[in-house]
């Protein structure tokens, strides 16, 4: 097997048996999924947000409340990921999780843009905290010939959970409006966080070892010696990457309708974004630890422009269009994976935390502006089918970078960079 990745250790506190470590990722990847509902349910509401009279919104407004989700991703994660290493990931994960549950509650008794962007803000601090420890927790599972598949399993619970909110959105968006699509995801957070409360997901040692401040891992760790190429290339990678996915998770259904579909074929696109970004997540997680991380999201990068230059240029048909979005779904999901999974390889066990929360509240400063340079190009001469050419930029810079990590992860030394731990 070959791999362009240098961290090749197992954890020490990985539980011993292959049924425990497959069950902890499966809780791992249920609440990946209703952080994805959390997340991804906002682009399915935007049509009838802007259509709601009581709310006071345009798609100015929409896209700043859609940004503000990201800037507290962007908090929630790089602040869990040095708390998860420091006090305990698994105390972590429940206080992130508490968090998106309020504000998902939050978000659906709002009354204005103000109170929107708030619950929205405190949904993100929540998801952002919870995407970096549950994935780390995941990886915990296994050692670096895994970390395609682990990663790529408990992230593909996001693209499941926006698939969730979009066939869910069908039936209860034209009965009972937006705001029973964020009740029905504090539900489902509800359920969710109960089981991580019950079930163990580390080692007490572990937890012990975090809570005792033995080991003070934080951010400017990253960047000793050789680590700092690593860390800025990986988020060069997942800036523009992440623009171009929650770009398009929040205004494709708009677009869409803008584009003279109907609402349940603009919901059907959504899907079709989501579903292709959970094909693709199964299509290369073995392929990525078998041909290299870095060398697969290449060519997942790669997808995602091909997607969006075909819908900007092609011909406007359905099944055309379907198309194009599958490969947007299969190719922006894919590639934030890999960068996860190449993360968790580049870096020892006691800073993956840490490291993924580098990688992914990076990944955030592109999402923040995505909704909000959405919203704003849609708004323009241009229209939707700018909206498009925007992501389409943002894609081949990720694409560039993504190639860039694979330069890079090739030139690997003997030594993982930092030792063990």
């Amino acid at each position: 097997m070959t791999t362009d990745l240098q961290w090749s250790g197992k954890s020490p506190l990985a539980p011993q048996t292959s049924t425990t470590r497959w069950s902890l990722i499966l809780v791992c990847l249920a609440v990946t999924v209703v952080e994805g509902y959390n997340l991804i349910v906002y682009g399915s509401i935007v049509p009838l947000l802007l259509a709601d009279p009581g709310m006071g919104l345009n798609s100015e407004t929409v896209g700043l409340a859609g940004s503000a989700v990201y800037v507290g991703m962007l908090v929630g994660a790089t602040s869990a990921g040095v708390l998860g290493d420091r006090r305990g990931r698994q105390r972590t994960l429940i206080v992130a999780m508490g968090l998106f549950l309020v504000g998902a509650v939050a978000a659906g008794l709002s009354v204005d843009p103000y109170t929107l962007g708030a619950a929205r803000l405190l949904s993100g601090l929540g998801v952002g905290g919870a995407v970096t420890t549950a994935l780390a927790l995941s990886r915990s599972q296994g050692h670096a010939g895994q970390a395609g598949v682990i990663v790529t399993l408990t992230m593909a619970g996001i693209p499941l959970g926006g698939t969730i909110a979009a066939l869910a959105g069908i039936p209860i968006l034209p009965a009972l409006g937006w705001r029973a699509m964020f009740f029905v995801g504090a539900v489902l957070t509800g359920v969710i966080l109960l089981i991580v409360i019950a079930v163990p997901l580390e080692p007490r040692g572990r937890a012990a070892s975090a809570s005792s401040g033995r080991s003070r891992p934080g951010i400017a760790a990253l960047f000793h010696d050789r680590r700092a190429v690593f860390a800025l290339v990986v988020a060069l990678a997942a800036i523009p990457n992440m623009f171009t996915w929650y770009g398009l998770n929040t205004w494709l259904v708009a677009v869409m309708g803008d584009l003279h579909y109907s609402l349940t074929n603009a919901l059907l696109f959504s899907f079709t974004l989501t579903g292709g970004a959970i094909v693709g997540s199964f299509i290369t997680m073995r392929w990525a630890d078998v041909w290299g991380i870095a060398k697969v999201g290449t060519m997942m990068a790669s997808l995602t422009v091909l997607g969006l230059v075909g819908i900007s240029t092609g011909p406007k048909t359905l099944v055309f269009s379907l198309v194009c979005v599958v490969l947007m779904g299969v190719g922006g999901h894919s590639t934030m994976n890999l960068i996860n999974a190449a993360t968790t390889n580049l870096f020892p066990p006691h800073l993956r935390a840490t490291v993924l929360g580098w990688a992914n509240g990076t990944s955030y400063i592109g999402a923040i502006a995505a909704p909000t340079a959405g919203g704003l190009i849609l708004a323009s001469p241009v229209g939707p089918v700018g909206v498009f050419i925007l992501y389409a930029v943002s894609a081949a810079l990720a694409a560039s970078a993504m190639l860039a990590l694979a330069v890079v992860t090739s030139r690997r030394v003997a030594t993982p960079l930092g030792g063990g731990a």
